[in-house]
Formats: structure tokens, C-alpha cells, sequence
């Protein structure tokens, strides 16, 4: 039965074998964009930090907020003490946009993660030359090559790589590929299902000199105490914010709890 995961990766590698453009030269095009932001020493700060998600739909809950405006929800996350931004860029099923990313950046001056499906090497070099300081990689729909490819391309041009995993069979595979920062996302992306407990299970498995980032169902700073208590640097909570009647009380609530070692 086909899923919101391979359905998306379907899609956006359909559209990566008509792609013809070269590498290096989008890469080198990716210099206008200016120097990147350090996007792994945010989340090392001291504290839960939070990754900020600017997303305007989603493929199972549909409209999040259809009057989002990026410079204004981003301007909300940085009053509330977010350490950097995501933005959806998807644009077939998330309704993002490369703008999104620029006029949240531009109106932060946080690091910024691309959120979107990378399949080839052209999507690493557009997440630079849209200005993104990060890139996101899922294990799931990568194989091992293009995971060390695609990190290796990333850091060449200044970027961040947030490896992403759903299960112990993944981080291994992350971990295998020398992944520096990782993230449990708790939103199975197979049936969007969310496990509450499956960060926190896998927690003790992430090294300590890797940046452990915990994803998807935060709902509150409950939930955020017990991620920091299992060892997570920093959470990256989307839904939860976006909704939220008061951004930047939701977000305070969810930043700053002590992180007890791993």
C-alpha cells in the first residue's frame, strides 16, 4: 500500500531525473547567498533549544494556517527564544516555498533549516542558494551512499545536515554514515502516526558528541522536560506553534529545560 512517505519521495525523484542541471555550477551560484549560519551551535546552547517550524499545511491535517506570513511568524519565534528556524520549501504537498525560507531568514537572523525531501545532489546546492544554513536527510529515503554523498556536499558548502530516523535500524544507519546531528522524528512519515515514547527510546543509543534533536508530536513543556531529561540538545516542533493563539507563549514554555547529560 503506497504511503505519505514514498508517495512524496516518488514525486520528488520523478522530478530529479528530468533535472539536468550541474552541480557545481548551482553551487557555485550558492555564493551570492552569502556565509551560512552555524546551525549546530545554536542547538549546543545551554538548555532545550527549539527549532521554530514555519509550515503552512500538512499532507494529513491539511491547512495549518493559510494566512501565514513568514516574516511575521518568524519575527514571533525569535520573541520567544527559538534557536533556529525550519520552513517547509515542499511545495506540492506542504504548500511551502523557497520565499517562505528567504523572508523568514531575512526577518530572523536565526540559522534555517530547508525542510524538504533531498533526493539529489541539485537539492543540497538549492538549499544553499536560497540561503538555508541546514539541509535535512531522511534515512528512509535515502540509501547509504546518498546519505554520506549528500552530508559531504552539504558541509563543502558551509551547511548543517539534520540526518533524520524513525527506528534503532536507521540510527545505526545514521550514525554509520558519520552523521553530526540527528533527529528522532516520532511522526512515523510511512502513516504519519506519532509515538510519544519513541525519542525518549532511543535517546541513550545517540552518542554524546552528536546533537540529538527530538521531532514531531511536542505538544506542551511536559513533553519538552521529558525529551530534555532523556538527553535531547533540542526539539524542532511545527504543528504545535503554528496553531497556537499565542506563538511566543507556546514557544517560552517549550525552550530552556536543563538537558541532563547522556
Amino acid at each position: 500500500m503506497p504511503t505519505y512517505l514514498a508517495d512524496i519521495v516518488a514525486a520528488h525523484r520523478q522530478r530529479a531525473a528530468t533535472d539536468t542541471r550541474d552541480f557545481e555550477e548551482l553551487a557555485a551560484e550558492a555564493a551570492s547567498a552569502g556565509a551560512p549560519r552555524d546551525f549546530a551551535a545554536a542547538l549546543r546552547r545551554p538548555g532545550l533549544s527549539c527549532i521554530a517550524e514555519v509550515k503552512r499545511r500538512s499532507p494529513s491535517k491539511g491547512e495549518l494556517d493559510s494566512s501565514l506570513v513568514p516574516e511575521l511568524i518568524a519575527k514571533e519565534y525569535v520573541a520567544g527564544g527559538a534557536a533556529c528556524l525550519s520552513v517547509l520549501t515542499d511545495a506540492d504537498f506542504f504548500g511551502g516555498s523557497a520565499a517562505d525560507l528567504e523572508q523568514a531568514r531575512r526577518a530572523s537572523g536565526l540559522p534555517v533549516l530547508r525542510k524538504d525531501f533531498t533526493v539529489q545532489a541539485a537539492d543540497v546546492a538549492d538549499a544553499r542558494r536560497m540561503g538555508a544554513d541546514a539541509v535535512l536527510l531522511i534515512v528512509a529515503a535515502l540509501s547509504d551512499a546518498e546519505l554520506v554523498d549528500f552530508d559531504r556536499r552539504a558541509s563543502a558548502l558551509g551547511m548543517a545536515a539534520l540526518v533524520e530516523v524513525h527506528d534503532g535500524e536507521e540510527l545505526e544507519r545514521a550514525l554509520g554514515s558519520g552523521a553530526r546531528i540527528i533527529g528522532v522524528n516520532q511522526r512515523d512519515l510511512r502513516t504519519f502516526d506519532v509515538d510519544h515514547d519513541r525519542a525518549c527510546a532511543l535517546a541513550s543509543r545517540i552518542p554524546a558528541d552528536v546533537v540529538a534533536v527530538a521531532e514531531s508530536g511536542i505538544r506542551d513543556g511536559d513533553d519538552a522536560r521529558r525529551l530534555a531529561d532523556a538527553g535531547y540538545d533540542a526539539i524542532l516542533v511545527g504543528e504545535t506553534l503554528v496553531r497556537a493563539s499565542d506563538r511566543v507563549a507556546a514557544l517560552r514554555a517549550l525552550s530552556g529545560h536543563r538537558v541532563r547529560p547522556r
